[in-house]
């Protein structure tokens, strides 16, 4: 077996589960789980109907790349959307149809980690927001490598300082990942810090690998989120150097069980991973890429996903928001409460007594980070998903809102 597998810590829903086990919830109510970040809302119509109409293409194997028309949608979504007018996405060579963002995550590590240049040399680095999404480092292990773990901060607004690694990390460093907006804070990254990132991973030339999966959940209609590839536009940087953007038609679309994304960016870095993807064998189904056509042409449905949450977060911030410091993120469908602003102290005891109490799952903040420079800055925090319909939200905030108020109310020991 790969001596690397031994590395992989738990999932964090592995760890939720064995946090829970054995209790029997004294509220006689039905469960609701905040913990997990899959969409509930309806998927859109138009991608049913696509679905349904291309059923034979089953008879067909899909190419690896694509098929020409789906390639050209994601090219004319990633120019509108991002404003690449003056300089449009080729959807002949800087875009690369993939099964959802956690399977290419996961791969593109795979294909772009070089090895150790002597047996005794130390393994190559890849850097990684903390807390984050626990794909990078399953990634960055079984690539061979080693992660490091940079902090995204509270008091600086949940946002990297990029210039604070250290520059012998830099020198080892082949790859970088980003999450913007991200998981679990929605904070969005801003142009400073990215044309700061830019600069780096030029001088140490790094690969930058743009996770923008919640990029399309937004609360201010008139400031989307801005991307990567258009903060390098912005820049007047050539060519998508040492840039991919990651993105997935299961946040934006609610069609987290269709598995389908793109990679956009450098096309001397596509083309290899396009290589590495022809034996790996993670092809699109022929209706599978024309159910992403259709979504990726229609943001009728996109408009309406994001008012479904921005009522959620309008009704559970107004319950939650006098008794728990909770304000909106950036973007996402995420809640990152601190509770020990509220004198609570380990997080997973909190969830663990909220779930006793309420029927109430939530995510400990530290199954989302790791323990770096004597800090780990997951601890103390839990992520909420407001994913839920909005009846099942508001209830949910009630319960936790109860919880607390009986948490207050109760003499300290």
């Amino acid at each position: 077996m790969n001596p690397d597998l031994a590395r992989l810590h738990p999932y964090p829903f592995e760890k939720l589960a064995e946090l829970k086990a054995g209790i029997t919830p004294r509220l006689n109510a039905r469960h609701i789980a905040l913990s997990i970040g899959e969409p509930q809302h309806a998927p859109p119509a138009v991608a049913l109907r696509a679905m349904a109409d291309s059923l034979a293409g089953l008879s067909r194997y899909p190419l690896t790349r694509g098929e020409p028309a789906l390639r050209q949608a994601i090219a004319g979504w990633l120019t509108r959307r991002f404003h690449l007018q003056t300089r449009p996405i080729d959807p002949e060579r800087e875009v690369l149809p993939v099964a959802g963002t956690r399977e290419a995550l996961f791969s593109f590590a795979q294909a772009v980690i070089g090895k150790p240049s002597a047996p005794d040399a130390p393994r190559p680095i890849v850097l990684m927001p903390n807390p984050f999404y626990q794909i990078y480092e399953g990634a960055a292990f079984l690539a061979g490598a080693e992660p490091y773990y940079y902090p995204t901060p509270a008091e600086d607004g949940f946002l990297p300082d990029f210039s604070a690694i250290p520059a012998e990390i830099w020198a080892r460093a082949q790859l970088i990942y980003v999450c913007s907006p991200g998981n679990p804070s929605g904070a969005v990254i801003d142009r400073p810090r990215v044309k700061n990132l830019f600069d780096l991973a030029d001088q140490y030339n790094v690969i930058v690998a743009a996770d923008e999966c919640y990029s399309e959940i937004y609360f201010d209609e008139a400031n989307p989120p801005a991307g990567f590839l258009q903060m390098a536009h912005e820049l007047g940087r050539q060519g998508w150097q040492n840039l991919i953007v990651f993105h997935s038609l299961s946040k934006r679309s609610n069609l987290p069980g269709l598995r389908s994304g793109f990679v956009a960016g450098d096309a001397a870095i596509l083309a290899q991973y396009l290589k590495y993807r022809t034996y790996q064998g993670c092809a699109l189904s022929l209706p599978v890429q024309m159910t992403s056509i259709a979504a990726w042409s229609d943001e009728v449905h996109v408009r309406d996903n994001r008012d479904q949450y921005r009522a959620k977060f309008d009704a559970v911030l107004e319950i939650l928001s006098p008794v728990l410091p909770v304000i909106r993120p950036d973007a996402g469908f995420y809640l990152w409460a601190d509770v020990r602003a509220i004198g609570q102290g380990d997080e997973r005891a909190f969830a663990r007594a909220l779930f006793a109490e309420q029927n109430l799952t939530v995510l400990p903040g530290r199954y989302l980070s790791r323990p770096f420079n004597g800090t780990d800055p997951g601890a103390g925090f839990v992520r909420l998903a407001l994913v839920a319909e909005l009846a099942d939200c508001i209830e949910a905030a009630e319960r936790l809102r109860n919880f607390l108020n009986d948490l207050s109310a109760t003499p300290s020991a």
